[in-house]
């Protein structure tokens, strides 16, 4: 089973959720996608084992051969290669790595150069339990390749956690591909719900099954509460805010081995998902 955590905006507890909740399943790999701010390494005991580079490869255009066509320019759709009257232009960093411009240059003046754009670091827990994450090197518009990668170096386990990056963008949209469900870590505020309804509707789009933790339960108002009834959206757990459980989070703590409440509404999301039916 590979499942998905995803907020519609930072800080309302993804990270949280999915290290507690890998911390707690007997056996369950975690991956932190969230490759330009992983985080979720800082609340776990590890121990490296090993570090990837990652390559990107982009266009690199043989003047001499090319005929200043255009077709590879009408063909990207992220401007990564422009033809001008002179020559073409390569933006490497915009390039998603797709190999399309290749396919269409009737020239064959197309070829590729690679560039590196972050480390794959995979590590064991103290329990021997692997967590593996992407780290973006500064300045790199796009981490789908870092993404694409931990998805492959996980797609044969049994049960993955993916801690997702925040919001609906290609990188989130890279992450939850292929998932069995998805979980959506919401606060009970009013930019809380505006973001979630964008992460439901991404999950309505793409097909996945999906329920509701409510974290900060407390703050705020019900108006969340009433959008997920009345949209017949699973209210999977909330969890109550309390400043114990901040002042853990602070230290870099595992909340639920330290926490009874907080543990409870962990086992309460284990129940949950054993329940859930694919």
């Amino acid at each position: 089973m590979k499942i998905a955590i995803l907020s519609g905006k930072g800080g309302t507890g993804k990270t949280t959720v999915s290290v507690n909740l890998f911390s707690k399943l007997e056996q369950a790999v975690l991956i932190d996608t969230d490759v330009e701010e992983p985080n979720s390494h800082l609340f776990l005991d590890l121990t490296e084992n090993d570090r990837k580079e990652v390559y990107k490869e982009f266009p690199v255009v043989n003047a001499d051969a090319c005929t200043l066509c255009g077709a590879c320019g009408e063909f990207c759709n992220f401007n990564a290669i422009m033809p001008t009257k002179k020559n073409v232009v390569v933006f490497d960093d915009l390039c998603h790595d797709c190999g399309g411009c290749k396919l269409v240059c009737s020239e064959h003046a197309i070829d590729y150069g690679k560039k590196s754009i972050g480390n794959i670091i995979t590590t064991k827990t103290s329990q021997e339990k692997t967590f593996i994450y992407g780290d973006l090197n500064v300045g790199e518009v796009s981490g789908i390749k870092l993404i694409e990668t931990l998805k492959d170096m996980t797609k044969d386990e049994s049960m993955v956690i993916i801690d997702s990056p925040p919001g609906t963008a290609c990188s989130t949209v890279a992450a939850i591909q292929d998932v069995d469900y998805a979980i959506i870590v919401a606060e009970p505020t009013p930019f809380g719900l505006s973001d979630m309804k964008m992460v439901v509707e991404l999950l309505r789009d793409e097909h996945i099954p999906f329920g509701v933790v409510v974290n900060k339960s407390q703050l705020g108002d019900n108006s969340l509460f009433r959008y997920l009834e009345m949209e017949s959206i699973p209210l999977i757990a909330h969890i109550p805010f309390d400043e114990v459980f901040a002042k853990l989070y602070a230290k870099g703590e595992n909340i639920s081995n330290s926490n009874q409440i907080f543990s409870k509404k962990i086992d309460d999301i284990i129940n949950y998902l054993n329940g859930v039916k694919l």
